[in-house]
């Protein structure tokens, strides 16, 4: 493989980075790199704990595509293991823990949705139960006296949490380091994560270097804000852009966020000509919903098409801008007669339960042909003339009656 030079990898890793450590040390690795031949290996860890993939999750995954465009192999560790510990990182209490099934099953769907964004073929995907699953208690023992609990509680939020007196269990301490064992294991040159797991990062480089290994750069990226403009994008808070909404939700989102997040998403998420990222910008003085209609249609397209991306676009128009039902509405049958409005929306997905349609009748966020129904008791005519049924901003429903033959 014939490497770009030194400086020209550097300039590219250093991109939207927020800290790397030592920047140094990765010029002095990319040097041999570039001297013997030899690829670095770059470990990215990923928590299955969610099978789902937001936007957040694409930045740091593009920061490894670009050390793979570089010409450097790039490792995907699926933590089946640790999520059954639960990653404590940023939280103020104890993370539910997966079963080994459901851990696995949650990896595979992670890597392939991180496939619409890394070179699937060129990427290697490991299990950490693998190796970690095989320690015995006396391998946990000698690993665990590599590190104390007065360095333990400088993490962050076990400190807040040990100065609130929120329980903080012994397994949550293993975390960081079983993470760190990855490092030792696979014996990486480099390791990725957002900003939130800088201290699981530097606990794997510490590791390395008592188990007499080069200790691993680590570069950590900006954590996204989701749509919500406040909190770190994360599908619990209802602030995400997913890897699998459509693409008329996911154009729909990215219209949805505040005017300050515009040039952080189109920094962090696009990839991009230089000339359609500086019309992004140029237009955020000016006209700040163009900007966001270009920056959506850019991400669509990344992620579906242009063709996708331009109906999403004609989508979003026709029900939100010319307030009219889309084009094309799935068609759904029940029997004739009188429906519930409640048993309907659990039935069609369009609430999760009946409490939850409840509240959307009360939210004035359902109608059927146009007008609100706010009446939780409300029963729907089911006959043989098709009722268009509107549930939130987003989501419409054709109804009509079952055939009889």
């Amino acid at each position: 493989m014939r490497f770009p030079t030194v400086q020209e990898q550097l300039d590219i890793i250093a991109g939207n980075v927020v800290e790397i450590i030592s920047i140094e040390e990765l010029e002095k690795k990319l040097q041999r790199s570039l001297q013997t031949g030899k690829p670095l290996k770059i470990k990215l860890g990923a928590d299955p704990s969610r099978p789902d993939l937001h936007l957040g999750h694409s930045v740091v995954l593009r920061k490894l595509r670009e050390f793979q465009d570089l010409g450097h192999e790039a490792i995907l560790i699926i933590g089946d293991f640790t999520a059954m510990i639960g990653d404590p990182s940023g939280k103020s209490r104890t993370r539910p823990q997966l079963s080994a099934e459901e851990a696995r099953e949650n990896g595979k769907s992670y890597f392939e949705q991180a496939s619409t964004i890394l070179d699937a073929g060129k990427t290697t995907i490991c299990y950490n139960a693998d190796w970690l699953g095989k320690m015995s208690f006396a391998d946990v023992i000698r690993l665990s006296s590599h590190y104390t609990v007065a360095r333990m509680l400088e993490r962050d939020d076990f400190e807040r949490r040990y100065r609130s007196k929120e329980p903080i269990s012994i397994h949550e301490f293993l975390y960081p380091l079983a993470q760190g064992m990855d490092s030792v294991h696979l014996k990486n040159d480099v390791e990725l994560g957002g900003t939130d797991q800088k201290f699981n990062l530097l606990v794997g480089r510490d590791l390395q270097r008592e188990y007499g290994i080069a200790p691993q750069i680590c570069i950590t990226m900006e954590l996204l804000v989701g749509t919500d403009g406040k909190e770190k994008m994360s599908k619990s808070l209802g602030n995400a852009i997913c890897f699998n909404d459509t693409p008329g939700d996911m154009y729909g989102k990215i219209l949805s966020i505040p005017d300050t997040l515009i040039e952080t998403y189109n920094r962090l998420l696009v990839r991009q000509k230089a000339e359609t990222r500086n019309r992004v910008i140029e237009a955020v003085g000016n006209n700040p919903r163009e900007a966001k209609r270009t920056l959506a249609k850019e991400i669509v397209a990344q992620y579906y098409s242009p063709v996708a991306a331009r109906e999403a676009e004609e989508h979003f128009d026709r029900v939100f801008v010319q307030k009219k039902a889309p084009e094309h509405i799935e068609l759904f049958e029940f029997e004739k007669g009188m429906v519930l409005l409640v048993d309907m929306l659990t039935t069609l997905g369009a609430a999760a339960s009946k409490s939850e349609a409840r509240r959307m009748i009360q939210q004035n966020a359902v109608a059927i042909d146009e007008e609100k129904i706010t009446d939780v008791n409300a029963l729907v005519t089911i006959d043989d003339t098709p009722k268009t049924l509107k549930a939130g901003k987003r989501r419409f429903y054709r109804i009509t009656a079952k055939k009889t033959f």
